[in-house]
Order: structure tokens, then sequence, then C-alpha cells
């Protein structure tokens, strides 16, 4: 018999969360969570709650659809509802610029692939019905690429990020939308990195049919409460047309929780899973942050402190190639070239969360998820390069910071 093993009480100490996600959790958000009363999924606040956020994600959004609500769990949770509508045998073209861009594709091909594409190879199917265009590390996924593909294979589904947070590069979603309309082409993107940051509204981009977002990036909610989505009503049409093999993921059924049936608000939602009233709590305290804070003002204070850090690292002797705003993915200097994980890892042990690219070539992403302040971006400035410098750089820590004081001293005389 196995002797049991009881471990000691875990501990998560505070750490500096400076890489693509998740972003440190307001405080208030925290609250929210920890104080909601206990209460079961169905009780009158909880659902109450539920319908709040579900108009408060409209706001957020910038959409009049309907069907738009929270996905319990992480932002993968909210792509495999958007992606549910797709079906053995559906064409799909898919465009890859990085890491998530690239599994977002795997889910297409699992999901568009035959029995016997599964048969070949279940876990990485390459059914004849997807095309993937993939452009290279570091590269945006530009009109003339959106264009031709779509030209020339005409598919009934199209999938792109908004944001690809794997090299930190911003695609061109109105291309995508405008190509997605002339050829009659139903467009999915994922905007799990670029929802809560960027200002922009769904209904300008009608080519798009399905988003999908997720909780810890710019909503900066808990990963584990909802992944917002928003589905167009020619979506729904064609979903209710075609169905899914889903009950969980299953959009419209989803829905129904959130008070919305038959493709209308209701009073109430209905049993569709058992949600947690904390997340519920949460959750809905992060959209109204997120709605206090504006969205135009929010996309305004992310792009001025991502010039800041941007200016910081480039007087470090770094090579910054993305174009992300709350998002530095840079080239280490010569002196450290092939130490970034060294260097990451160095830097996580002592509670400064930067990542490194999870795919070829490797390279350093700093974030600034909810690290909107000079004070913020001071500190993550400060302790990359000692650490860089401890590592033997012989950066000019004093020349970055002057780049941060220059920067700041600017917008505040203008």
């Amino acid at each position: 018999m196995t002797e049991m093993q009881i471990f000691p009480q875990l501990t998560i100490p505070e750490t500096l969360a400076a890489g693509p996600g998740p972003g440190n959790t307001d405080a208030r958000v925290l609250a929210s969570f920890a104080n909601a009363g206990l209460a079961d999924h169905m009780q009158a606040d909880v659902l109450r709650g539920m319908i709040e956020c579900k108009h408060m994600l409209r706001s957020v959004w910038g959409t009049r659809n309907v069907h738009t609500f929270g996905v319990a769990g992480t932002g993968w949770s909210g792509l495999d509802c958007l992606f549910s509508a797709i079906l053995p045998g559906d064409t799909v073209v898919a465009f890859v610029n990085g890491t998530f861009s690239g599994i977002d594709a795997l889910t297409v091909r699992m999901k568009a692939a035959t029995r016997e594409d599964l048969a070949a190879n279940s876990m990485d199917p390459k059914p004849a019905n997807v095309t993937v265009v993939n452009v290279p590390h570091g590269q945006s996924v530009t009109a003339d690429v959106i264009e031709a593909a779509l030209a020339a294979h005409k598919p009934t589904w199209a999938v792109m990020a908004h944001w690809e947070t794997g090299s930190g590069r911003i695609n061109d979603l109105r291309a995508f939308s405008d190509a997605c309309v002339k050829h009659g082409v139903m467009g999915l993107v994922d905007a799990v990195s670029s929802l809560g940051i960027a200002d922009f509204s769904i209904d300008d981009y009608p080519g798009v049919a399905g988003w999908a977002s997720c909780p810890q990036k710019g909503v900066l909610c808990l990963p584990l409460t909802y992944a917002p989505v928003s589905f167009s009503d020619r979506y729904i049409a064609h979903l209710r047309a075609n169905g899914c093999p889903s009950y969980v993921h299953h959009p419209i059924l989803e829905a129904r929780h959130w008070g919305i049936l038959d493709g209308k608000d209701a009073p109430a939602g209905t049993y569709h899973r058992t949600h947690s009233g904390y997340a519920v709590a949460a959750f809905h305290e992060a959209l109204r942050i997120n709605l206090q804070h504006g969205k135009a003002q929010k996309a305004a204070d992310y792009a001025h402190h991502e010039a800041a850090l941007r200016k910081a690292v480039i007087a470090l002797g770094c090579d910054v190639t993305s174009n992300m705003t709350s998002l530095v993915v840079l080239n280490l200097p010569p002196a450290l070239a092939g130490r970034e994980k060294d260097l990451v890892a160095m830097c996580r042990s002592r509670g400064f969360g930067i990542w490194p690219t999870l795919s070829e070539p490797v390279q350093v992403r700093i974030g600034i998820l909810n690290q909107l302040s000079v004070a913020a971006i001071t500190d993550i400035v400060e302790r990359f390069g000692a650490a860089m410098n401890e590592m033997g750089a012989g950066a000019d820590l004093g020349a970055a910071l002057a780049a941060l004081r220059d920067h700041y001293a600017t917008r505040a005389a203008a």
C-alpha cells in the first residue's frame, strides 16, 4: 500500500508579470472574487451578473451582436467555441505568423479533418481542404497575402490572429475583413491579445463572423474566468443549419445561460453548465474597470508606455522587431546572442516574469499588461538592464533610463 503524502500548504509569491500574459490582475478584481458570497449557478444575482456582463461585453467588443458572452475557461476555451462551427470537409484558409496562430491552424485542421485524415495522423492531420498560409516569424499578415489566398481558394472559412503574441506582430484586420466580404468568406478572428488593449469595434469589420479573446490579457481578469466571444447573425444562422459536434462549447447552447434565447435577450438564463458566482463577480468587475478606463484612453496609454519601453531597450543595445503596444519582442545585443533562455530563466527566478519566444528564432518578450505607469515601466527597465549586465552585456542602463525620462518629459510638456 502506498503511503499517503500530504504536501505543505502551497504559497505562491507575488511576481512582476512582465510577459505576453497573464498580466497582473487588478486588486479590485481579486477582491470581487474573494468577497463574493457562496451561491449556486442559478441564484438570481449570479444570473443578473451574467446578463450585465453580456451587455458590458458588447461595449468592450464594440458590437450589437446578440450572441456575445463569456466562455468559462481560458482563451483556448473561447477559441474552441469560435472554431466549433468548422466541420469535417469544410474548406478553410488559416494564416500563420507565430506560435499561437499556428496552434489556431492546428485546431482548425483537427476540426476540418475527415476520419481518414485523423487516422493518417491524429495529432497533426493535413486535410487537403485546409490551406495554411505561413508568413515568416517577425512579419505581419498583410493585405496582399490575404487577398491572394482568399481569391485562389474561396473557402467557407478564413482564420487569422489579430495580434500574434508569439512574435509580437499586428496583422491587417481591415484587409482580412474586406477580403472576406469580397470573396464571400466567413472570417474568424483570434483577438486574444488585442481585446482590451487596441481601440477597435468589431461591427466595423463585417467580413468577420466570429471573434474570441481571453480573460487574462487586455481584459485583465483571473485566468480561469471567462473568455469573451461574439458571433454575428450570419455565423449563428450557419451554425443552426449545420450544427457542430459539441455540447459544452456550442455557441447557441452556451448563450442560453447568459440570457440569450432564440437570438434575443431574455430576462434570465437557462441552465447549460455550472458557473461560479466567484468568477462572475470577478469578470463583472474586470469589465467595469475596462469601461471606466475607456477604450480609446486605454489604447493610447498602452501605446505611450510601450513606446517608452521600446526606446529604453533599444538604448540597452537590443533590436526590437514587434509592433504590438502591449509587448516588446527583441533580439539581445551580440554579447548575449544565444543566451536568451538563460537570461529569461534568471529573471523569472527573481520574480521578474519575462518570456522567450516559443518558436525559432528565440527572442525575448517583455510585456506591460496592467503596467501603465512611469514607475512600472522604470522598474521593468531597471530589472532587465541589471540582468543583462549581470550576464556580461555591458549595457548602458543610464542611457536607457535617460531615454525613459526624455519620453515621459516630452508627453508631460505636450
